[in-house]
C-alpha cells in the first residue's frame, strides 16, 4: 500500500508540475530562496545514514567555521560581524561547494564567570549561525577545546590553547606549563603536565568542572533553540559535545578503552540528557572517541572507538577526525599521497559506525598549506576526499564498485576568512602579535582568505574543494566516485580514469571531470540530488543515466527525470536533480563537464555501456 500511494503521488506531482516548481509545500512552507517542495526538512539518523524528511540519504560536506573561535581577537566568535558571516556562508556554498558547517563555540566565552551565561556572546554566535542557515547550509555546533585552555599558558609560551574559562583553570592550581622538546603543538596533549592534569580533572569532575560545563551546554542549547525560528532550527543537525577528548592521564590499571567506557561514554550520556532537556531531543549528539583511536602512527595509536558503548542508534553520530600525522611530520612519509592512500583509514571509520549502528562524520581533516610539508597538501587532501567518497582506490573502483561503501560526511579544517590577516596577542602578550596563517600555534590550514579588495578567495584548487557529491539520494547509495582532476602544481592528478572497456564513456568524459552515482530507488517521490560545482556550468554539463541522457539539463520540473536547479539559499550554487518513479530499482547517473555538444549517437552508446556495466557489477 505505501508504494501504491507513492505512485499516485508521483502522478499527481507530474500532472501539477508547475505547482511543485512554485514551491507547494509537502508539510511546511519553504522559507529559503530557491527552495523546492522537498527542501528544508530536518535530518535524522536511520539505518546508519543521515536521512531527511523525504526519506533520502543525505551526505554532509563542508568546513569548520572556524579556528577564529580559538582566538581572543573576536572574543571567541567565528567572525567579527554578521556581515562577515554572511559573506563567508555565500562563498562557502558557491566557491567551496559546502552544504554544512561545524560551527565552533567557546566555553570560555559562554561562561566567563562561573554560573553566569554570557547571553551577549550567545546572541552574537546565534546571529552568525543564522547567516549559514539562511544560505541553506546545515549547521552542527561544537564546543571546541585544544590543550584544555589558553589560560594554562604563560605570556611567553611557545604554545597556547583554547576551551575552558579562566576560573576553571584557577581552581586546579596546575603546575607551570612546559612541553619540553616539542616540535608540534599536539605533543602538549600528552607531555605538558599542566594540560594533562587539567584534562584529568575535567574527566573526573574535580571541582564540579564537568557539571558546570554541562550546565552551560544545556543553557547554550536552550538559548539557540529559543532564538532560532522553527524553520531555522530544522537546519541544525545536532551538537558536537567535546572536541578531541583525551584522558590527560590514566588511573592505575586503566586503559584507553576502559577510560572511554567508564568516563567518556557516561559523559556523552549526560550530555545527551542535557540536549533532551534543552529541546534538542530529536537531534543526535556527534560523539568523538579518544582522539588517538585512529592515529596512523603506531606509537600514538590507542585502542578505542567507543567499542563498549553498544549500539549508538539514532541518538548519536560516530564523529571522528583524521589527519595524516606521518605526512605532517615530514619524516615518516617522504613522498606525496597517492591513489587509495587513506582507503583503509576511512574504511575503519565506516566499519566502526556500521558496527555501532549509526551514521559517521569525519568532522576534521586536512593538511597544512604552509611550512615544510605544505607541498604534500594537494595529494593528501585529494586522497582524503577520495576516501570520503568511496572505500576503494580509483584503480579498482570500476572493476569492483559494489565494494565502494557508503559516502561519508565530512568537514574540512578549516574556512577562516581572516587567514593571514589576524591580529592576535598570543596568550595576551602584546609582544607576540600573530598575523600569519591561522594565528594559532603556527597552524595554516584555511582553504580561503580575503584578498586586498575584501573578496573571498580560495587558497586551494577549486577542482579539489568544489566537488560533485550526492547531497541527497532517493533510496540507497550503492557506489559513488568523483574524479576531480585537481592539480599538484602543473600536474593533473587523475587517479580514476574511465577504463578502456568503456570507450564511449571515456570519449564522452575526455579530459574533463566526472562523477558517477549508482543507487537503488526508495519509495519516496523526492529526487536524488548531486551538487554541481562551478566548473559544471549547466549548459556545458552532460548527464548519462538510465533515467535519460542529456547535454545541458533543463530547468527542474517534476516531470523532468534529469534536470538542474539552484540550491536553496540564494547563493548561486546549483544541483542536478534525478527523479525516478519506482522502488527497489537499480539506477545510475554519470555527470561530466568533459564533452562539448556530444552527438545523440555518442550519448546513446555511452548509455548502453553504462547500462551493461551496472547490470554486471551490481
Amino acid at each position: 500500500m505505501p508504494n501504491i500511494r507513492t505512485r499516485l503521488l508521483v502522478v499527481l506531482v507530474v500532472l501539477f508540475g508547475s505547482l511543485a516548481v512554485a514551491g507547494v509545500p509537502s508539510a511546511t512552507a519553504a522559507t529559503l530562496p530557491d527552495s523546492l517542495w522537498f527542501d528544508e526538512s530536518p535530518l535524522a539518523v536511520q539505518n546508519g545514514r543521515f536521512v531527511d524528511g523525504n526519506g533520502r540519504e543525505v551526505v554532509l560536506r563542508g568546513y569548520n567555521v572556524s579556528g577564529e573561535t580559538k582566538l581572543e581577537e573576536n572574543s571567541g566568535l567565528p567572525f567579527a560581524s554578521v556581515a562577515d558571516a554572511r559573506k563567508s556562508a555565500t562563498a562557502l556554498r558557491a566557491l567551496g561547494g559546502g552544504n554544512s558547517v561545524r560551527f565552533l563555540l567557546s566555553w570560555a566565552y559562554a561562561e566567563p564567570t562561573r554560573g553566569t551565561l554570557d547571553t551577549a556572546y550567545l546572541g552574537a554566535a546565534t546571529d552568525q549561525m543564522r547567516a549559514f542557515l539562511d544560505a541553506g547550509i546545515r549547521v552542527y555546533p561544537d564546543f571546541h577545546q585544544d590543550l584544555y585552555s589558553r589560560h594554562l599558558f604563560n605570556a611567553g609560551s611557545w604554545y597556547t590553547g583554547d576551551g575552558a574559562p579562566k576560573w576553571a583553570v584557577a581552581l586546579g592550581g596546575y603546575p607551570q606549563e612546559s612541553c619540553g622538546i616539542c616540535l608540534f603543538w599536539g605533543q602538549n596533549i600528552t607531555q605538558n603536565q599542566a594540560v594533562t592534569k587539567a584534562q584529568y580533572d575535567f574527566w573526573h569532575n574535580a571541582y564540579g568542572l564537568q557539571d558546570s560545563f554541562l550546565d552551560t551546554a544545556q543553557r547554550t542549547m536552550a538559548y539557540v533553540r529559543q532564538h532560532l525560528g522553527d524553520a531555522e532550527f530544522a537546519g541544525v543537525v545536532g551538537f558536537d559535545p567535546y572536541n578531541e577528548p583525551y584522558a590527560g592521564s590514566y588511573d592505575s590499571g586503566q586503559t584507553s578503552r576502559t577510560w572511554e567506557k567508564d568516563l567518556l561514554w557516561p559523559f556523552y550520556q549526560r550530555f545527551r540528557a542535557r540536549m533532551d532537556a534543552a529541546g534538542w531531543q530529536d537531534k543526535p549528539a556527534f560523539v568523538e572517541p579518544n582522539l588517538f583511536w585512529n592515529a596512523n602512527i603506531a606509537s600514538q595509536k590507542q585502542e578505542g572507538g567507543l567499542l563498549d558503548a553498544g549500539t549508538l542508534g539514532s541518538r548519536y553520530v560516530f564523529n571522528t577526525h583524521f589527519y595524516d600525522q606521518k605526512a605532517i611530520s615530514g619524516i615518516l612519509m617522504w613522498g606525496n599521497a597517492s591513489d587509495g592512500q587513506y582507503a583503509n583509514d576511512f574504511g575503519t571509520v565506516r566499519d566502526r559506525a556500521s558496527a555501532a549502528g549509526t551514521a559517521a562524520v569525519v568532522s576534521e581533516f586536512g593538511h597544512p598549506l604552509s611550512g615544510s610539508t605544505a607541498g604534500k597538501a594537494p595529494t593528501v587532501d585529494k586522497a582524503m576526499y577520495q576516501a570520503l567518497d568511496s572505500r576503494l582506490p580509483g584503480s579498482s573502483w570500476w572493476s569492483n564498485p559494489s565494494a565502494s561503501g557508503p559516502v561519508l560526511s565530512g568537514s574540512q579544517w578549516q574556512w577562516d576568512l581572516y587567514n593571514g590577516r589576524h591580529h592576535e596577542l598570543m596568550n595576551g602578550n602584546p609582544d607576540k602579535v600573530r598575523t600569519s596563517g591561522d594565528a594559532w600555534n603556527d597552524e595554516d590550514l584555511s582553504a580561503v582568505r580575503l584578498d586586498d579588495s575584501g573578496a573571498v578567495t580560495l587558497r586551494q584548487d577549486a577542482r579539489l574543494l568544489d566537488r560533485v557529491y550526492p547531497a541527497a539520494t532517493a533510496g540507497t547509495t550503492l557506489a559513488f566516485t568523483y574524479e576531480d582532476r585537481s592539480r599538484d602544481g602543473s600536474t593533473t592528478l587523475t587517479w580514476n580514469p574511465v577504463p578502456n572497456s568503456l570507450p564511449n564513456v571515456a570519449q564522452l568524459v575526455g579530459s574533463g571531470q566526472y562523477g558517477l552515482l549508482v543507487w537503488r530507488s526508495g519509495s519516496g517521490s523526492a529526487p536524488t540530488e548531486l551538487h554541481l560545482p562551478a566548473s559544471f556550468p549547466t549548459a556545458g554539463t552532460t548527464v548519462v543515466s538510465d533515467l535519460g541522457a542529456v547535454y545541458g539539463p533543463p530547468a527542474y520540473t517534476a516531470s523532468a527525470p534529469v534536470a538542474a536547479a539552484p540550491e536553496p539559499g540564494g547563493t548561486g550554487s546549483r544541483r542536478l536533480l534525478l527523479t525516478d518513479a519506482d522502488s527497489g530499482v537499480l539506477h545510475y547517473a554519470l555527470v561530466t563537464n568533459g564533452a562539448t555538444a556530444p552527438s545523440a549517437a555518442l550519448l546513446s552508446a555511452a548509455r548502453s555501456e553504462l547500462a551493461s556495466w551496472a547490470a554486471t557489477r551490481f
